[in-house]
């Protein structure tokens, strides 16, 4: 995934990454503490060192075969909550996505905490 934003941000010619969102599914097998964690340490010395980390997470979602409802049940159990089938599709859940990208340019002007702008 970090080469991937340094690729975004090489391929948009910008300065710097200010912050990136990721989309953490209930299904994706990415355990949303360990990436927050793991995340300072695999950008540490590279040009994304100071970029932000934001985390969206998306529960499980499933529509019914028999009964046509879309639900959110528990991931440990994928069955429809409306009546109860196992007669179920996956539509949401298992994403693990970089969803956003926030990109600082060279000739941005950026305000500081006091509202006052700073160097070009």
């Amino acid at each position: 995934m970090v080469e991937q934003v340094e690729a975004i941000r090489l391929r948009e010619k910008a300065d710097a990454v200010v912050s990136v969102t990721v989309t953490i599914g209930a299904l994706s097998g990415v355990d949303r503490e360990s990436f927050a964690f793991a995340f300072p340490l695999a950008v540490e010395g590279t040009p994304l060192a100071e970029t932000k980390l934001q985390i969206v997470e998306m529960p499980l979602k499933v529509t019914c075969s028999d009964c046509g409802r879309e639900s959110r049940p528990d991931v440990t159990s994928p069955h429809c909550t409306a009546c109860g089938s196992v007669n179920s599709r996956i539509t949401a859940g298992r994403e693990f996505l970089i969803q956003a990208v926030e990109l600082q340019y060279p000739d941005e002007a950026r305000d500081d905490e006091d509202g006052q702008t700073r160097g070009q």
